[in-house]
């Protein structure tokens, strides 16, 4: 059979596999007729029985028999899946799940398809297994596209198994999460294929904001199988054997004559790095789901309940002298917001997304004071901070995902503007701004606002500032809010004299510092009220703690209308 978008998609049963060790091969056991007699196994079907009178006894044997065998797979197909270093579908519901916590709907699901050979190979599961289980004893929804039958291929069948526990996740109100491994459409059952894939993608959308949607890349995702993982609220990939994109490298090449591996076309660390479509990136398939269960534990269920709170740690009274040593008072020194991120959180512990895309801007989730968090900061060690367009659009979507499963937010502003220059201009960062705007505009939830240096123009209005609605700003003594740096406006607004002035280094450098104390003053923006607090950096985590115990109750409605029109 043909499979769309990777070559990698073959036969179950090809015969090139690398032998494994005794202790990890599967061994169906074969069934056996009443007299004794094994009986062989049906290729690609199943176990066939000799003719017995039957009794409960038998048909329980009967059903043990039938259910072992699907549930070990194909001998073939496992060792070729180990072969290209990929667990198979059922070993990686055993990483993710709690231990015997896996419930199973639709093992006996088989396509009803007859072209091409099909009627002659009609193997139980058609290809994905679907069902639901907890992790740390919450109950989430799972499907596991399984590449040794029909290289994860989807079908109606198999379609119609995951469009089941979509619907009954959004039903119970329980995250979702799938598990990406396939080549892509079956192209021998043609247009209802492609429905399949139509109606995975509108439940998709009928669930955001409803349950979390976590997307995990674990092999091929090619064609329209890739805006699955894309209308999902998170994305993992594992480096090596995960690959995404719509076009695979056959066609690049005959459309435009440029040759590109699959990884450099649609690899981990492209989506990680280049197209920001990857939120998290791993190595291997252990620490992938091993993180995916650790982001399972920051999430609310649904966008109904809160996300499940810890113990608290008494952080209101809580000083830590260190904030004060790892920020310079200069403005223009860079430092790691990273630092001051695992100095505000419980246990120094951040969940950050899209490390390696738009590393100019952090966003991350954690626990303050036991309570789940959404923390969104610049970065002065990547563009000393600026605001660019991959960074808006990143700060953007986490803002709304955080508004729409009730997380309250924590900004953590050091920033000196936007990022100028016509590239900037033309690649369209006017709409990108828009969307973080947009996004702070339109949100909720708790919001606190803290300057520590920098807050320049645009940029200090659109990371959540009064303006747009925070309801607490707090800042630092280094605190510098204006329309831009005291040199820029000193250039700007004394440019004629400086012409002409004798020593113009001189009348610069006293215009700046009168600019400066004038307009830039700690204390300027707080008389005026655009700022709640003064605060020591020492009471950084203090002061943000007793700020989420004071917001705790907020309730803010949105307003009455259909929907906002979201500058994408």
């Amino acid at each position: 059979m043909t499979l769309q978008g990777d070559p990698g998609a073959q036969r179950a049963e090809d015969s090139e596999v690398v032998p494994l060790p005794e202790d990890r091969l599967r061994r169906p056991r074969l069934p056996r007729a009443t007299d004794g007699r094994v009986i062989p196994l049906a290729r690609g079907t199943e176990p066939v029985w000799a003719t017995a009178e039957p009794t409960m006894p038998l048909l329980r044997t009967q059903r043990d028999e039938l259910r072992e065998h699907i549930v070990d797979g194909r001998l073939d197909g496992v060792r070729r899946q180990h072969s290209l270093g990929k667990h198979t579908a059922r070993e990686r519901l055993d990483l993710l799940l709690d231990p015997d916590s896996f419930t199973e709907v639709e093992l006996y699901r088989r396509h009803q398809a007859s072209g091409l050979g099909l009627a002659e190979n009609r193997p139980y599961t058609d290809g994905v297994i679907a069902g639901s289980g907890t992790i740390d004893g919450r109950r989430v929804f799972v499907y596991a596209q399984d590449f040794t039958v029909f290289g994860g291929s989807l079908g109606e069948a198999h379609a119609a198994k995951i469009h089941k526990v979509m619907d009954l996740a959004i039903a119970t109100g329980s995250p979702l999460i799938g598990l990406n491994d396939s080549g892509g459409a079956r192209i021998q059952e043609g247009v209802m294929a492609l429905n399949g894939y139509g109606g995975i993608f509108r439940r998709q959308v009928e669930a955001s904001g409803v349950i979390p949607q976590i997307s995990v890349v674990l092999g091929p995702c090619a064609g329209g199988a890739a805006y699955s993982p894309a209308l999902a609220d998170f994305v993992f990939m594992v480096r090596d054997t995960a690959r995404m994109y719509l076009t695979g490298p056959d066609v690049v090449e005959t459309v435009t004559g440029q040759r590109v591996s699959h990884d450099e076309l649609g690899g981990a660390d492209v989506h990680g790095a280049s197209s920001g479509v990857a939120t998290v990136v791993h190595d291997d398939e252990e620490s992938c789901l091993a993180d995916v269960r650790y982001l399972v534990s920051l999430l609310p269920s649904n966008y109904l309940e809160p996300a499940p709170r810890e113990p608290a740690r008494d952080a209101g009274k809580d000083r830590r002298p260190r904030f004060a040593e790892l920020v310079p008072v200069e403005p223009n020194k860079p430092y790691d917001m990273r630092d001051v991120f695992t100095e505000l959180t419980d246990d120094g512990e951040f969940f950050e997304l899209h490390e390696r895309w738009a590393r100019n801007v952090l966003c991350a989730l954690a626990r303050i004071d036991g309570r789940v968090v959404g923390l969104v900061g610049n970065q002065p060690v990547v563009f000393a901070g600026v605001l660019d367009g991959p960074a808006s659009q990143k700060a953007a979507r986490f803002v709304r995902f955080c508004d729409a499963f009730g997380i309250p937010l924590v900004t953590l502003v050091d920033v000196p503007g936007f990022l100028p220059g016509v590239e900037q201009e033309h690649s369209g960062i006017i709409r990108h701004g828009a969307q973080l705007l947009h996004a702070y505009c339109e949100a909720t939830v708790p919001r606190i606002q803290v300057i520590l240096r920098k807050a320049y123009g645009g940029a200090y209005i659109v990371m959540d500032s009064r303006s747009i609605g925070t309801d607490l700003s707090l800042a630092w003594p280094t605190n510098q809010i204006a329309v831009m740096g005291a040199e820029g406006a000193v250039n700007v607004l004394f440019r004629k004299d400086l012409a002409v002035a004798p020593d113009p280094d001189a009348l610069r450098a006293h215009l700046v510092a009168e600019y400066t104390e004038e307009f830039m003053n700690p204390q300027y923006s707080a008389e005026r009220g655009l700022v709640d607090d003064i605060i020591d950096p020492a009471d950084t985590r203090s002061a943000v703690a007793r700020a989420l115990d004071m917001l705790q109750d907020k309730r803010k409605a949105a307003p009455q209308r259909k929907h906002g029109n979201h500058p994408i």
